[in-house]
């Protein structure tokens, strides 16, 4: 649904103070849950937050946190501008710089995909955000999400008739596996928090990563995390860039186990979440991610996954 079209007299003062036309100012095509957006001419973007206050909250995280993630060099549009006093429009407002490109498609297979390159890059840039101590010292009000135990709530699923005894049990016995290769307490770092394909751009002619947008799920937490944002057939080129291709085979999977296990377990209990018809994120609708883990291994996965079944 396209964003409400600004009032003259607000248009022309937007455009003014950025140095574009009202004439300029449109919608731009595709539209995020949180914020309206605006194209300001060829070179900037509006981003206004939608009226909820946890909507203006976190914009008013992602002016905190892309600052210093274009600071250490991540490919992110850099913010021109933040305002929330309410003089110029009615809401906490944010200006970037625009990035180009088309969203990745899903690769079709684990290997040998054309999007290889997109993901790889995308694995890279993460490696670098999350080794850029980027923490809570550094960007104050970003949430720290703990990663409690999943598996007493299997026994809540199968109370409400979601899940089977039997079923629930293979469920756990899969996650205790994953579980032994993951750490204790993994230390929390900077998550860009929905490295999905919608939140990608990427050249058209090459498919090389243009740019990684929209920080408003930014928190700190185990940074295999941004890994679950990704379909799983995507996730072994992500993998790929992150830990280099030479990678050591036990740390390969020990990432391999705590990125699967993020996986299962929100493709598990997203089976008792309201149904959201039409939303355009890949695991909205209630079966899709867990689909999406069938189809992986339905493909016979190499190493490491083969080894996590």
């Amino acid at each position: 649904m396209p964003p409400p079209r600004l009032a003259p007299d607000v248009a022309a003062a937007v455009a003014s103070r950025f140095g574009a036309t009202p004439e300029s100012i449109r919608a731009a095509p595709a539209q995020g849950v949180a914020n309206h957006t605006y194209l300001l001419g060829d070179e900037l973007v509006l981003r206004v937050a939608r009226p909820h206050p946890g909507l203006e909250a976190d914009l008013r995280k992602e002016a905190q946190v892309i600052p210093a993630v274009t600071a250490a060099g991540i490919r992110t549009p850099e913010m021109v501008a933040f305002d929330e006093d309410r003089t110029l429009l009615d809401a906490p407002f944010m200006v970037l710089r625009r990035a180009v490109g088309i969203a990745p498609q899903t690769p079709e297979r684990h290997t040998g995909s054309p999007w290889a390159r997109t993901y790889i890059e995308l694995g890279a840039e993460l490696a670098k955000l999350h080794a850029a101590g980027l923490g809570p010292e550094v960007i104050l009000g970003v949430p720290v999400e703990s990663d409690d135990d999943p598996r007493p709530g299997l026994a809540r699923l199968v109370g409400a008739g979601y899940l089977g005894e039997e079923t629930a049990a293979w469920v756990r016995g899969w996650l205790d596996r994953l579980d032994g290769r993951r750490p204790s307490s993994p230390a929390p770092r900077l998550v860009h928090g929905d490295a999905s394909p919608t939140n990608l751009l990427a050249d058209p002619d090459t498919l090389a990563l243009n740019a990684l947008i929209d920080w408003g799920d930014a928190t700190l937490t185990d940074p295999a995390v941004e890994f679950a944002e990704l379909p799983l057939r995507a996730v072994p080129y992500a993998l790929e860039g992150y830990l280099g291709a030479d990678a050591d085979p036990d740390e390969r999977l020990d990432w391999a186990a705590r990125i699967l296990w993020h996986h299962l377990v929100w493709a598990v209990f997203r089976l008792a979440a309201d149904p959201e018809p039409g939303a355009p994120h890949w695991p909205a609708q209630r079966g899709n991610r867990l689909l999406e883990i069938t189809r992986f291994y339905l493909e016979q996965p190499s190493f490491p996954w083969d080894a996590l079944r």
